[in-house]
């Protein structure tokens, strides 16, 4: 039984997320985030104070994770059965992820975790490398992006709705630092598929960029 996969993958603060739920929801699909895969791993080892530098304590933890993603109108993401949701999206979860993202052995841990969402009756797999390295084989792969300064905005708007006073400027020069970790890591880098549709969000509202990317199912499903 073939089980379609649409992909969407692009830089931090792009929207992947918040696309990728909305158009699961629209197909009836499974969702993944892989982001939270390492974003999760992030929290627990920040819960644990462990030795960013230790790949082997790393590589430790990650094997003992467990978690379970609910989807809602809100993405609730659990790690050994504790909501973490509210742990996700602070800057320092961010940048431990990105760091430990980069370490090989980790992602080859957390590799097989993303893989089995691959489940009937379809899977939309939101990252930086699942139509280039979890899923290259995927229907459909998307490449969503924004400029950094657009992305910064976004993120300080979020913040600062949440009551938490944060700086633009340092969220622009976060976001700028973990785009040159991401493209420049030696595995699984932030790129491009070569058979992948582009999409700039920059100028565009959340509506257009799901309607351009439902409007691709059929079309690929079809060839």
């Amino acid at each position: 039984m073939h089980i379609p996969v649409l992909t969407i993958d692009g830089p931090s603060g792009a929207g992947k997320g918040t696309i990728s739920r909305i158009v699961a929801k629209k197909l009836d699909w499974n969702y993944l985030d892989s982001g939270s895969f390492y974003r999760s791993l992030a929290i627990a080892l920040l819960q644990r104070n462990a030795d960013l530098s230790n790949e082997s304590e790393i590589l430790q933890i990650a094997q003992a994770i467990e978690l379970a993603f609910e989807c809602n109108d809100e993405l609730i993401v659990k790690l050994n059965g504790k909501d973490i949701t509210a742990q996700l999206g602070t800057e320092a979860t961010g940048n431990v992820a990105s760091i430990v993202a980069a370490i090989p052995e980790v992602r080859q841990v957390l590799l097989q975790k993303q893989k089995d969402f691959k489940k009937p009756p379809g899977l939309v797999a939101d990252g930086r490398d699942m139509g280039t390295i979890v899923f290259p084989d995927a229907d459909i792969k998307v490449f969503l992006t924004a400029s950094a300064a657009e992305r910064a905005e976004r993120r300080y708007k979020q913040l600062m709705g949440k009551g938490i006073d944060v700086s633009i400027r340092r969220i622009t020069r976060e976001i700028e630092e973990r785009d040159c970790r991401d493209k420049g890591r030696k595995t699984a880098p932030l790129v491009q598929a070569e058979d992948a549709f582009y999409i700039d969000s920059s100028a565009m509202t959340i509506e257009a960029v799901i309607d351009q990317v439902l409007s691709l199912v059929p079309q690929r499903l079809a060839m």
